[in-house]
């Protein structure tokens, strides 16, 4: 079973109605005339190039659940910053990757020191751009649409590579109105929910500096 994510772990190892890949063409939306609220949504993962956001990331083990609130910063290109800024005992973690190393540090120690960690699929998956680039990969796809109490949503499924026991299938909800992501769940192979992310804000294609990816 998943084991129980601590603070450090978080940053070094840092559906209504589904359907998932099955083979065919995901094509990149045409701008001419009017679009459904679907091609919108494609259209938005196609154009997609930076995000940040404000969300609570959610690690379910046999355990419990492990929930902490995070700013993210990341591009389509694979470079992200991500700091957890709750709970207090934990606030402050920063994990970095500017293409070529991650670096991991927090911001609140006087002095602070910066490990390089390698890469892992718990902490890489939690981004949207790892799920665009994975639902992109799909040669043929399906869309559902969920009537929720919160509003109309798009569901997207995309299976993630890698054979990970924890880390077999994710989903996007999309709000129909305002187009923008507000939650992705990640399903082990026998369909339990492991995380679940939920965006409080979501900024989509915003200019973000070189130096955020850096210590």
């Amino acid at each position: 079973m998943l084991k129980k994510i601590s603070a450090i772990l978080l940053l070094v190892a840092v559906f209504a109605f589904f359907a998932g890949c099955r083979g065919g063409n995901l094509r990149n939306p045409s701008d001419a005339g009017e679009v459904s609220v679907s091609e919108q949504i494609h259209r938005m993962l196609f154009d997609l190039k930076s995000f940040r956001a404000v969300a609570t990331v959610e690690y379910h083990s046999n355990r419990g659940v492990n929930s902490y609130e995070t700013v993210q910063h990341a591009r389509i290109t694979g470079e992200y910053r991500i700091e957890v800024t709750g709970p207090a005992d934990v606030a402050g973690s920063v994990t970095t990757n500017n293409g070529q190393q991650i670096l991991q540090f927090n911001n609140r120690v006087n002095g602070r020191v910066s490990l390089a960690v390698q890469e892992t699929q718990e902490r890489s998956e939690i981004f949207l751009t790892s799920f665009i680039l994975n639902y992109k990969a799909c040669q043929e796809i399906s869309v559902s649409v969920a009537d929720m109490d919160e509003g109309v949503r798009t569901v997207l499924e995309a299976n993630i590579p890698g054979n990970h026991p924890y880390l077999s299938t994710a989903r996007l909800w999309v709000d129909n109105t305002t187009l923008l992501p507000v939650k992705l769940i990640i399903f082990d192979t026998s369909g339990t929910e492991r995380v679940v992310v939920t965006y409080k804000i979501f900024e989509y294609n915003i200019e973000l500096e070189d130096s955020l990816f850096t210590v």
